[in-house]
């Protein structure tokens, strides 16, 4: 489950781009409004805004998104559910707000559009909106048992628009070059066959560096802006990484051939070494050639013993 937050200051738009018939919008929930149709909600919204007109974005527009594996189980009774919990935690109360539930996606989802203003004229308040939306989301999607996307790997990148589309395209390379290479100069050259520019920032007129800054498409990102994983100190410690476990690779144990050695005196069938391994004395029994006459030693010997 994730959230998108917006606000503005045009409930007619929002309340046509909830309620779009192209989209096979079911209004699933409601509260303190007519829902005879856009305008008449639009209107509601808008009379009850003016009660604080120094709110300039008094309306609040947020979209719950879903995993696709969650869809068999989200029915409209659900999603509601849902939607109402997040808004009471996320402090959205006593207040006008429609729930739509659109089919144009193949995940599920839904908007709420709701008014900024409450029903006694108060403002609901966004501070930390978008800190507090990303927590609230983990919890109810572990308490509600849903999916857990894994974030970049679930974007569709050709419906981006730029440089949202490049970031994330200049995320993949950089996902599957840097958990591959062992040093900058490689990673470099490897990234730039794709088309891709690094360049590093340093502190002051010294050699130190603090920061990478990739170009892509005529885009530049800085690297934690691609993801905090591509930091300059972050991609370092994996580049290091990847080098020590390559010269781990490439040792390998030698056998040192003056502690096991063949044996050619015995028909080389035979190892002996200085730890006296399968030496003829002391290979196991029933490796031994069969000797009938130190076999009665043998039990002769136990015997006296036991006895």
């Amino acid at each position: 489950m994730i959230a998108k937050i917006m606000k503005g200051s045009d409930f007619k738009g929002v309340v046509y781009y909830i309620l779009n018939d192209e989209k096979g919008t079911r209004i699933i929930d409601s509260d303190g409004l007519f829902l005879e149709n856009n305008d008449t909600i639009a209107q509601g919204f808008t009379g009850q805004a003016r009660m604080n007109p120094r709110v300039t974005k008094a309306v609040g527009h947020i979209a719950l998104g879903f995993s696709k594996e969650d869809e068999p189980r989200l029915d409209n009774v659900l999603m509601v559910w849902i939607a109402r919990e997040y808004m009471e935690k996320m402090g959205i109360r006593n207040t006008q707000y429609i729930i739509g539930r659109h089919f144009d996606k193949e995940h599920p989802h839904m908007h709420i559009a709701f008014n900024r203003i409450d029903n006694d004229g108060k403002t609901i308040s966004d501070r930390n909106d978008r800190f507090r939306s990303g927590r609230i989301c983990k919890e109810l999607t572990r308490k509600y048992g849903l999916h857990f996307a894994n974030g970049k790997e679930h974007v569709k990148v050709h419906h981006l628009r730029e440089p949202d589309r490049t970031r994330y395209e200049l995320y993949g390379i950089l996902k599957t070059e840097v958990g591959r290479c062992g040093n900058w100069d490689v990673l470099v050259a490897s990234l730039k066959r794709q088309g891709v520019e690094v360049e590093f920032k340093r502190k002051g007129q010294t050699d130190e560096v603090q920061g990478v800054v990739f170009t892509m498409n005529g885009y530049r990102f800085n690297g934690s802006k691609v993801d905090r994983r591509f930091s300059y100190s972050k991609i370092d410690a994996v580049l290091g990484r990847n080098s020590h476990e390559e010269r781990q690779a490439q040792v390998r144990p030698q056998v040192n051939r003056e502690e096991i050695s063949f044996s050619a005196g015995s028909g080389g069938d035979l190892v002996s070494g200085p730890l006296g391994l399968l030496t003829p004395d002391n290979r196991p029994e029933e490796q031994q050639p069969y000797d009938p006459y130190l076999r009665n030693r043998k039990k002769k010997k136990q015997r006296k013993i036991n006895w």
